[in-house]
């Protein structure tokens, strides 16, 4: 175990736009286009903004001190007439504070390393969770994970009236006179998603054969009678969490393949969704379901030169990234009371199609509680 993970030094340090870096806005709850320097000292937080940031800075960031970038900067210009580089003014605030061995998370920027080594501060790359803390989510963090997963099953119903107001000619799907594509029914999706200041980005809208693979965001004609996997993870504009959730329909009639596949999903899912409590090893829980598959017939392995059957994991962590810890998977990991996760089993293959039901759960002591609701239907007609 490295230095970094065994010990609990007094500075950390981050150098990223927390707009795209989920641990410096969770550390700071303030959102900022471009990067600005976060340093944590001695239990007090501090955030170097420039001229254009800092007003906004002192009234939002959740900090104990807001610095002036352009400050420190010009008293660093007296000194020698020089106009002083970032790494400069980094190592100036770092130099008041006292610090001298800072955490940067395993992304830190190589280049302010190596300048920062030049002026003696050792710097110690942590893997995520950066913030242990950042696993257990708050009641407002859970709030806002619920909240966005509303829109998102709301979303996802605005699809299904879609579809249940299409007709079906031949092996098309025609709504309002025009063929239903992937493309149109995703657009469905984000742009209610938009309404309630959403983001949904690579939606996925697969029909038949492309949603064996997993991650194939679907285009073209969505066909009658085929599976249509539907996964969308949006992250709210409001509060930056994402939601998780994903649906498995047929615009017409399931045939008795589809149709067997479907429900051992969804009682696979249930019954995963059972198992979950604090304490439980996620790795028991995906086995558990890989069993159940296999009892039923649904063999996993490489057919033809790709794969098929269950071959992701069965779910992740999910908050201000749409993929963190803690994981239900194939690797042990024991699932602590306060962590949200997805459950997300799924079968995958040629000539039948995808099936993927996917939910978010609260993990609590014995047991667990649902946050995603949104109606589980085989066929719309």
């Amino acid at each position: 175990m490295s230095r970094a993970q065994s010990a609990k030094p007094a500075t950390r340090l981050m150098i990223a736009a927390s707009e795209s870096d989920a641990n410096l806005f969770w550390a700071t709850r303030f959102l900022a286009p471009d990067p600005v320097v976060f340093i944590e000292h001695r239990g007090k937080r501090y955030l170097l903004l420039n001229d254009l940031e800092v007003d906004r800075g002192k009234k939002e960031a959740e900090v104990d001190k807001v610095l002036s970038y352009s400050e420190v900067e010009k008293k660093l210009t007296g000194k020698n007439g020089k106009k002083p580089m970032m790494s400069d003014v980094i190592a100036q605030v770092l130099k008041d504070l006292g610090a001298k061995e800072l955490v940067v998370p395993a992304t830190f920027p190589l280049s302010f390393a190596l300048q920062l080594k030049k002026r003696k501060f050792k710097t110690l790359p942590k893997p995520d969770p950066f913030y242990e803390e950042r696993v257990l989510k708050t009641a407002r963090e859970k709030a806002a994970i619920k909240d966005a997963l509303k829109h998102t099953g709301e979303a996802i119903q605005a699809a299904y009236r879609v579809l249940r107001e299409a007709k079906i000619r031949g092996d098309r799907i025609y709504y309002r006179g025009e063929a239903l594509t992937s493309e149109r029914l995703r657009g469905t999706i984000n742009l209610h998603l938009m309404a309630q200041n959403c983001l949904g980005k690579h939606t996925i809208v697969a029909g038949g054969n492309q949603a064996v693979d997993p991650h194939c965001e679907g285009y073209g004609p969505l066909k009658p009678h085929q599976t249509i996997v539907m996964d969308v993870f949006p992250r709210s504009m409001d509060s930056q969490y994402f939601a998780d959730m994903t649906r498995t329909v047929v615009k017409g009639k399931a045939n008795e393949k589809i149709r067997r596949m479907w429900h051992t999903v969804k009682e696979a899912q249930e019954g995963g969704i059972r198992r979950i409590r604090a304490g439980v090893d996620g790795r028991d829980v995906h086995q558990w379901i890989q069993d159940y598959f296999e009892a039923r017939g649904y063999k996993t392995g490489r057919v033809k030169g790709r794969m098929q059957g269950f071959f992701h994991g069965t779910g992740h962590g999910l908050g201000l990234d749409i993929h963190e810890a803690p994981r239900v998977s194939k690797v042990s990991e024991i699932l602590k009371a306060g962590t949200v996760v997805t459950v997300e089993p799924g079968l995958y293959y040629r000539g039948i199609g995808g099936v993927r039901i996917e939910d978010v759960v609260y993990v609590k002591t014995g047991g667990c509680e649902v946050l995603s609701h949104c109606p589980k239907i085989l066929e719309i007609p």
